[in-house]
């Protein structure tokens, strides 16, 4: 098996994940199967940036010249990138040393246009025993929910995904207006970006391959009701924008399987798990309803919103339509 050549592609914002990034790094370094780059990009930060250079002079380190946010600076690392596959890796996220391997392994079929793989919390104080599984999307990682063997998904999870460039040259890049700016607990740029790849080629496939794994920090303030609340309702407002981009059917498909049938799942879990004494089964199964009411009050809202801006009497216009 040939493996194609890669770019590795980390995005920072904040010195405050200084040695969170130092561990990526050293990660992305440390591969059985090597990139032939490594493109940091610094999101309007120019310290961060100086300090980066400094350290690192043998790396491309680059500055985000786009719109502020993960979608323009990933963009910026995409045009920087000299590989015909972009690895993306979060600047808080450890890659076990197979993972690049493991992601190119799925490039054999032509028709596969990006492979992504599976993201473990690594919680700063330990999983608090209310949080779900069905649930672990709102910190960025793999849930319950996705195959546990490598199969077809519709879109690979942000912080561990890879891509032909040649894709990006044929759909654009990921759409602003979506996907994180600084710690605003939104994304989606990832969905859109797949679902406008298979709009444009119905060919176009994409992977999930499970043994490619990283390891994602998550701080203790992101295991508190308060983010996973505002986690789900900026999920409910990005599928909103995306659905107005690419259309219900194709926005919502994997949401829909998702409402009915892992999460009924799940809630019954639960509930057997309070049947049998354990009390916190009950806190999941309450999160998880609680979870979906939020993300879905989100949508609506945010529905309602896009509609008022896109009405011939509204003031204000919508904004350019880009590339989740």
């Amino acid at each position: 098996m040939s493996l194609q050549p890669a770019t590795v592609v980390i995005c920072v914002y904040t010195l405050a994940r200084w040695e969170l990034l130092r561990a990526s790094i050293d990660s992305v370094l440390g591969q059985t199967v090597a990139p032939v780059d490594l493109v940091v990009v610094s999101d309007h930060n120019s310290e961060l940036y100086v300090r980066l250079r400094s350290v690192y002079p043998e790396l491309r380190i680059i500055e985000n010249h786009n719109a502020a946010g993960l979608s323009g600076a990933r963009n910026s690392g995409v045009a920087a990138a000299t590989g015909e596959v972009v690895a993306f890796l979060d600047d808080d996220a450890a890659a076990e040393p197979g993972w690049l391997e493991e992601l190119l392994g799925g490039y054999d079929d032509p028709d596969v246009q990006g492979v992504g793989g599976a993201i473990e919390p690594a919680w700063a104080r330990g999983r608090p025993r209310w949080f779900p599984l069905e649930f672990d999307w709102v910190v960025g990682c793999t849930y319950r929910g996705l195959p546990r063997s490598a199969a077809r998904v519709r879109n690979p999870i942000g912080a561990n995904m890879s891509f032909r460039r040649s894709l990006f040259d044929a759909v654009g890049g990921f759409r602003d207006g979506l996907g994180r700016i600084g710690a605003t607990p939104v994304g989606g740029e990832e969905t859109e970006f797949c679902i406008r790849a298979v709009q444009h080629d119905s060919r176009a496939r994409f992977l999930y391959r499970p043994r490619a794994i990283v390891r994602h920090h998550v701080p203790s303030n992101r295991a508190t009701w308060r983010y996973f609340s505002a986690r789900c309702y900026g999920e409910g407002l990005s599928k909103a924008t995306i659905t107005r981009s690419v259309g219900r059917g194709s926005g919502l498909a994997s949401e829909r399987r998702y409402a009915t049938r892992t999460l009924p799942a799940g809630i019954g879990g639960g509930l057997k798990d309070l049947a049998r004494g354990d009390l916190w089964g009950g806190a999941r199964a309450l999160a998880i309803v609680a979870g979906l009411i939020v993300t879905t009050a989100g949508y609506v809202i945010g529905s309602v919103m896009l509609r008022k801006k896109s009405s011939p009497s509204s003031v204000t216009q919508p904004s350019g339509i880009g590339p989740p």
